[in-house]
């Protein structure tokens, strides 16, 4: 390994875990995903909205 301005690579080779402990972990990920999910809907919708406008307005003249 080599040291450059005080960094340090690292190399990770293998993760132990339980499977259970994996199942947890991939659950309570799913259960987060779903509020960014809905934050990014409303944030999109918002957005389709505004262009939406736009261009139809745009059509007009």
């Amino acid at each position: 390994m080599s040291v450059e301005n005080g960094k340090q690579e690292v190399t990770v080779v293998d993760v132990k875990m339980p499977f259970m402990s994996m199942v947890v972990f991939m659950v309570k990920f799913a259960i987060a995903s779903i509020p960014a999910f809905i934050i990014l809907s409303i944030v999109f919708s918002i957005l389709a909205a505004v262009f939406g406008g736009v261009f139809h307005g745009m059509g007009r003249y």
